[in-house]
């Protein structure tokens, strides 16, 4: 071949070869380009938009320079936009027994339902089961359950001082020994997780009557021996008593005098003019004693001493010239018995 002409050949294949291999190269480049994918990835408030071969989220996440911690997980939607769901710290109270743990942005009713803890008909949420966890939160679950209780309640039985001058001044003596009562009593009982919180009470029915307990409280002037000093000395208009007080009386009358205590049949600690019983005490017809009216009261053969009493009482069967003294105790009813007294009124 000519020189010429084998220069001109080859020229015009290094022409060919300098269109070509540039050709090739792009070809290539956007061939490889076609492979490639672009991701957005969401990470809380910070977008991420990364273009990569890799296909596995994980692998395309670490590309990216995304970090999981061990309870942080991702979500993927289509294949190309992944989201990054962040480990939430959460606190939840179930039934009473506490329990920490980290949810990856589910919702109340998914975490719950990760953990196997159930929610019942009597159980009480914080938050809705449709509600997003988030960081901090105190998610409480109560079991509120309201039953109807019958039970026993104490009557706490009251006391009550009076003035005895048959004891010395400065002691006191028990003359009715007091007892409490009982109720029964229907209620409804609230119980949060096993606890009462609340008890709404709807009936109360007295099964023992509480006995109330009278103490006497000494008045008296004691000797030597403990025994009063000196004697009863009634006289015209005066009556001095063993410790020497004097009294003034205005006239006199005889009834038929009986004994009645606060546990007889009808009675209680009230008397009829709203005083509380004590020894002094008498019950009578006020169309004959007026209420208020101040006596003496002897036994008309002296057999035995009442002393000072006021008229505060009365009873069906109290007519008349009738009178009941009170007495702190049954026995001492039963002893004085039925007897005709000297009633002195005193001025």
């Amino acid at each position: 071949m000519h020189k010429r002409s084998f220069l001109r050949e080859n020229g015009r294949v290094l022409r060919l070869a300098a269109v070509l291999v540039p050709a090739a190269l792009i070809l290539t480049m956007l061939s490889q380009t076609a492979f490639a994918k672009t991701y957005v990835i969401t990470d809380g408030d910070r977008v991420v938009t990364y273009t990569t071969f890799a296909t596995d989220p994980a692998a395309v996440l670490g590309e990216a320079g995304v970090h999981l911690d061990a309870d942080d997980t991702y979500i993927t939607e289509g294949d190309s936009a992944i989201t990054v769901c962040r480990g939430r710290n959460v606190t939840v109270s179930y039934h009473g027994e506490r329990m920490n743990t980290v949810s990856g942005g589910e919702t109340v009713g998914e975490l719950l339902t990760r953990l196997n803890l159930e929610v019942g008909t009597a159980d009480v949420l914080s938050h809705g089961l449709e509600e997003e966890t988030f960081e901090g939160m105190e998610l409480r679950v109560d079991q509120v359950v309201t039953r109807r209780e019958t039970y026993a309640a104490t009557v706490t039985h009251g006391t009550t001082y009076c003035a005895d001058a048959s004891l010395p001044e400065g002691t006191e003596e028990i003359l009715v020994a007091g007892r409490d009562g009982e109720l029964l009593c229907t209620a409804d009982v609230t119980y949060v997780n096993g606890v009462e919180t609340a008890r709404e009470v709807r009936t109360q029915d007295v099964t023992i009557a509480p006995v109330e307990e009278i103490i006497g409280v000494g008045t008296g002037t004691a000797g030597q021996d403990g025994d009063p000093q000196g004697e009863l000395v009634i006289g015209d208009g005066y009556i001095v008593l063993p410790t020497g007080e004097v009294l003034t009386y205005t006239d006199t009358a005889t009834v038929r005098a009986t004994a009645y205590t606060h546990t007889d049949a009808g009675c209680n600690m009230t008397t009829s003019t709203g005083t509380t019983v004590r020894v002094g005490t008498v019950a009578v017809d006020p169309r004959y004693i007026p209420y208020g009216t101040r006596m003496f009261i002897i036994a008309s053969d002296g057999s035995f001493v009442y002393g000072v009493a006021e008229a505060e009482d009365c009873g069906g069967d109290i007519k008349g010239d009738r009178m009941d003294l009170y007495f702190p105790t049954y026995g001492e009813c039963i002893q004085f018995g039925r007897r005709a007294c000297t009633i002195y009124f005193l001025g």
